[in-house]
């Protein structure tokens, strides 16, 4: 199924915050939608929490590419993305629960 609402989630080295920024996407009162994390080439272990989160709910998934910086970062997340609509967020940020 299709979700309404594709989250692009770009980190590069941001281990020690990601886990906040995708539990505050999968914390939403709004639920049709996916999570894509898209890892521009970390050398900390940005893998290892991925592949943890990955594991918390089938809307997360997770892309390692080369590092070309965050707007080569989203724009592979945006041709990944399924939903209608789509929001980008950085590793180190998070959105409230009831974010419209």
């Amino acid at each position: 199924m299709t979700p309404l609402v594709s989250i692009v989630v770009t980190c590069f080295n941001q281990a020690s915050y990601l886990e906040r920024s995708v539990k505050s996407v999968l914390s939403q009162t709004f639920t049709d939608l996916e999570c894509i994390m898209v890892d521009d080439g970390s050398t900390d272990n940005t893998q290892e929490v991925a592949q943890q989160l990955i594991s918390l709910d089938s809307r997360v998934s997770y892309f390692y590419k080369e590092n070309g910086g965050v707007s080569s970062s989203r724009n592979f997340g945006f041709k990944k993305a399924q939903g209608k609509w789509i929001q980008f967020l950085d590793g180190d940020d998070w959105i409230h629960k009831d974010k419209n």
